[in-house]
């Protein structure tokens, strides 16, 4: 029987919970920043808020938190291919939970097109997905704290002290405003790690008829 399901419906799932732990533990053995249920929180939170301040509707707010919870559930698998396996996965468990087909399919489509090595934004959920998954760069997702034995990524992160997204209803722009320490990293640092990322931003902005734009440490970017 179909049925509404939520984001605590999705919370509450052992089964879910259980995948998504399990995954985190995968990417800390292979070396990758966190992806524990902060990130999963915060990607939920900040993708239904762009949806909510374009004046999306309720539901599309509701799938935008319920994939941004799942997104990296595949990581259980593997990294590499993380959202297809993790679009299979989600269908899997919330078909179980009985939700109606069609939203399956947004929820599947927006993870399974959120990494930007094989993605695009092809939903407003999406797109609301992939602006919050790409706008979490941020000190704490760094498990070493060896600054000495840092890597690019580990650097670059390490080295963002702030990171907001802004919806500009009037000027019709998304903004990602990032704040760097550059005693860590330089602005090139970023860019030559997450170009790929904010390609994918400006795309996923314009799915929702709006422009994306880069602001590091007050200077507008892009």
């Amino acid at each position: 029987m179909e049925k509404l399901i939520t984001l605590e419906d999705i919370r509450k799932n052992k089964d879910i919970r259980t995948y998504m732990e399990r995954g985190n533990d995968v990417l800390r053995a292979k070396g990758f920043t966190e992806h524990s249920f902060i990130h999963a929180e915060l990607v939920a939170k900040n993708a239904s808020e762009i949806l909510k301040t374009l004046g999306y509707g309720e539901r599309d707010q509701e799938l935008a938190k319920i994939a941004g919870y799942m997104h990296d559930i595949g990581n259980v698998v593997n990294r590499d291919d993380h959202a297809q396996s993790g679009a299979i996965i989600a269908f899997r468990l919330l078909s179980q939970m009985g939700m109606d087909a069609d939203e399956v399919a947004i929820v599947m489509s927006a993870i399974g097109n959120h990494d930007e090595g094989s993605g695009t934004p092809v939903h407003p959920v999406s797109a609301a997905l992939i602006l919050a998954d790409k706008s979490d760069v941020r000190r704490s997702r760094v498990r070493s704290k060896d600054i000495g034995n840092f890597d690019i990524h580990d650097r670059v992160n390490y080295s963002v002290t702030r990171s907001d997204v802004l919806v500009d209803n009037q000027s019709g722009e998304i903004t990602l405003k990032i704040d760097i320490d550059p005693e860590l990293s330089s602005i090139m640092d970023y860019f030559e790690i997450f170009l790929e990322r904010m390609v994918m931003n400006r795309r996923a902005a314009a799915l929702l008829n709006m422009k994306f734009c880069l602001v590091i440490n007050g200077t507008k970017l892009l």
